[in-house]
């Protein structure tokens, strides 16, 4: 198995997503999103870069990326199957869902 890749999320509002960045500053994988109104986030689509595959990356992602939508105090509406997927394995973030 892969190293685990060492990840910061960041918000990206120009590209309306949240990325994942090793410490080079290389996008290794994003989450996209688009608002629903004012206080819920739709994730539609995540995406982990080949080069980073099988590090633990997208898993990194979508905690910093729900985290965050905690911190504003948004709530998420799961399309993506991953990100669903990831909720259900993490009680701890169901709270978010819309």
């Amino acid at each position: 198995m892969s190293e685990r890749a060492e990840v910061t999320v960041q918000d990206n509002p120009e590209k309306s997503r949240y990325e994942a960045v090793d410490e080079s500053g290389v996008v290794a994988g994003y989450t996209e999103y688009h608002p629903d109104g004012d206080d819920v986030l739709v994730f539609p689509h995540t995406v982990v870069e080949d080069a980073f595959e099988g590090r633990g990356v997208g898993s990194s992602l979508v905690r910093g990326a729900l985290d965050q939508v905690r911190e504003q105090g948004k709530r998420v509406r799961a399309e993506c199957e991953f990100v669903k997927g990831y909720i259900d394995k993490h009680e701890e973030y169901a709270d978010l869902l819309a």
